[in-house]
């Protein structure tokens, strides 16, 4: 029975949403599912026919597909972001990514018998990570923060580089291909690059010109940029062939780099995208796979493989790590994570399916080729690297730090507190200022909402495993919740008790939220903002024999809150009731204290406090000094 083109269709976007559902499940990345489903959909069960449900118009709608994913991964390839991560990143990028592409191009050329240009052309593709794969595959291993910085900048940054090295690789061999002679190929790959970079530049200053200046309204940035640079592509493919990919990436890398563009939302934009078009777009690709030519390779496939990911990939860490302080340990580990991602995928499809029209018979094995490393890294990688990264003793240990959702005055004083005992803190507000005071008092900050598209590849959450909600941010505040509950597990979210205007039946929470509420004996934001403008301070305090928690409370008179307790075995844990709070004498609290105890305000602002013998030696007493393991 013959399935209609509009179930066809609809199946491929329910598809791909169960396998971005799945992965998010299981915590890997989802172009492994991705795969997974295009090809049972395709090969294994014979449902999905690309070429059939699309005819003539599978690989413009690839090629326009191929340039958005370009063009929103240079927007990311900001020029000081490449200077501000450490000399590892800045060479591995050159270094890595000449040395797998010499070997890829030549264990692909005299182990597959493949041409020249397919061979090169896979040396380029081949050094292509990416974000997409490399963030939950971080989230997952947690390895300390220096691997994780090294790999998360080198997968954003490979993106597009990559992608642009694997274009200049493409426009070559197609301009080669033109000529009968070397002077006319040189001439077309010129003109290539020079309407790649020039069309590109100046569509990239037009765009950010527009957006900076405010010349169109604010919804709609993201779908003008879009339309606009699909134009752009498609104008400068017909002024020189296959001149289109350069141009978007150049145009997204002008648009990064200028000053005062709003690029955000069109960032986040590219969530949405991710789901919708690279998801459907990875499930068509996959479906195009052929058993048959991937058994036509034979051994010299899996030789190939196991050449970049235990030789390329070890010695372009060892090259790029000469002058560094990385370890051997660290090296081992980044040697074994690489993992390929979409870029590589999508445009190995586009570039065959080109090569293969200019008759380079070869170009079949390209597709097979580079999907089979997709899976072998991102499947093996993703399997080992935790026992690889425990093994070399290069993990974090138990996630027991705080991602604290709000910078403002509470929350920095809660975060100096913990700090001070060395336990791991990031904090997150939209709000500049509070970001930059709290930067000034040396905290780790992001600027941004910490569950957008941004904050996957960009927010670092190593050794962090729980949320601490202070914020006045209602929305944001459930928005997380919801997000970190998936994540972190019902008993590592923490959030404030709403305020009592809130409590009405229509201003409540759902359950699930509710579940995490009641922090610090049902404090709310507003009354943790009230007791810090009156001069409240975070202080910590040790319990001994001498000093015990009965006189602890005695000393602030019952008005200091309990925030945090450190128990004997060094474990942090957020106090949530008071009352049922039963410290051990070895114990350490964090505390929101009043600036003077009740006791000593009375006799500080009573008038005959001097004539009083009792109020005399209770303000002598107040002289002395403090109990063991208090702090002033």
């Amino acid at each position: 029975m013959p399935v209609s083109t509009v179930l066809l269709l609809a199946s491929i976007g329910v598809l791909s949403l169960f396998c971005q559902w799945l992965a998010w499940r299981v915590r890997m990345p989802a172009i492994l599912f991705l795969l997974a489903g295009g090809i049972a959909a395709g090969p294994l069960l014979g449902f999905l026919a690309p070429e059939a449900v699309f005819g003539e118009l599978l690989f413009p709608v690839i090629s326009l597909a191929v340039a958005i994913i370009l063009f929103e991964g240079s927007l990311t390839l900001r020029y000081d972001e490449i200077r501000g991560h450490g000399k590892m990143v800045r060479n591995l990028i050159p270094v890595g990514s000449i040395v797998t592409c010499i070997i890829g191009t030549l264990s692909v050329r005299w182990l597959l018998d493949v041409s020249w240009p397919v061979a090169l052309l896979f040396g380029a593709i081949s050094i292509v990570t990416g974000p997409t794969v490399i963030a939950p595959l971080l989230r997952s291993v947690r390895p300390d923060a220096k691997l994780a910085n090294i790999l998360r900048w080198e997968g954003i940054i490979i993106d597009p580089v990559g992608a642009l090295l694997a274009v200049l690789v493409f426009e070559g061999i197609v301009s080669w291909g033109q000529g009968n002679v070397f002077g006319h190929s040189l001439y077309i790959f010129g003109k290539t690059l020079m309407v790649g970079f020039l069309i590109g530049a100046i569509a990239g200053y037009l765009n950010g010109l527009v957006l900076r200046k405010h010349w169109i309204p604010q919804y709609l940035h993201n779908a003008g940029t879009l339309t606009f640079m699909l134009g752009v592509y498609a104008l400068s493919n017909e002024m020189a062939h296959e001149s289109g990919l350069l141009t978007v990436t150049v145009m997204g890398i002008w648009m990064a780099n200028m000053k005062q563009v709003p690029i955000d939302s069109i960032l986040e934009f590219k969530e949405s995208l991710s789901v919708l078009l690279i998801s459907a777009l990875f499930i068509i690709l996959a479906a195009r796979v052929e058993f048959s030519a991937i058994a036509e390779l034979g051994w010299g496939l899996a030789v190939v493989l196991a050449i970049l990911m235990l030789v390329a990939r070890p010695l372009s860490i060892f090259l790029s790590a000469i002058g560094t302080s990385l370890n051997w340990r660290e090296k081992l580990f980044l040697s074994w994570i690489a993992p390929r991602g979409i870029v590589a995928a999508a445009v190995s499809a586009l570039f065959a399916f080109q090569l293969q029209k200019l008759g380079y018979e070869s170009a079949g094995t390209l597709v097979p080729l580079v999907f089979m490393l997709i899976i072998a890294t991102v499947t093996l990688q993703s399997l080992t690297a935790r026992p690889v990264a425990r093994i070399l003793k290069v993990a974090e240990p138990a996630e027991f730090g705080f991602l604290i959702l709000g910078a403002n005055p509470v929350a920095r004083m809660i975060a100096l507190a913990l700090k001070k005992h060395e336990v791991p803190v990031t904090l997150a507000d939209t709000n500049w200022e509070n970001v930059r005071q709290a930067r000034m008092d040396n905290l780790q900050t992001y600027f941004g909402n910490p569950v957008s598209e941004h904050a996957s590849t960009h927010l670092d959450l190593t050794g962090i495993g729980n949320l601490l909600v202070i914020s006045p941010y209602k929305h944001m505040n459930s928005l997380a919740t919801y997000h970190f509950l998936d994540w972190f597990g019902n008993n590592s979210v923490f959030t404030l008790a709403e305020g009592d205007q809130d409590q009405k039946a229509r201003h409540q929470t759902a359950e699930k939220i509710q579940m995490t509420r009641g922090l610090f004996g049902g404090a709310s934001y507003a009354k943790l903002a009230s007791l810090a403008s009156q001069g409240y301070t975070v202080k910590t305090t040790q319990l001994s024999d001498e000093f015990s928690y009965d006189a602890f409370l005695e000393k602030y008179q019952r008005e200091a809150l309990v925030l945090f307790v450190f128990d004997g075995k060094g474990h942090v844990v957020p106090v949530r009731d008071m009352d049922e709070l039963k410290p051990e004498k070895d114990w350490t609290l964090i505390s929101l204290v009043p600036p003077q105890a009740r006791k000593e305000r009375k006799e500080k602002e009573s008038p005959d406090s001097a004539a009083n013998p009792s109020d005399e030696a209770a303000s002598e007493r107040s002289r002395l000094p403090l109990p063991e393991g208090e702090k002033r």
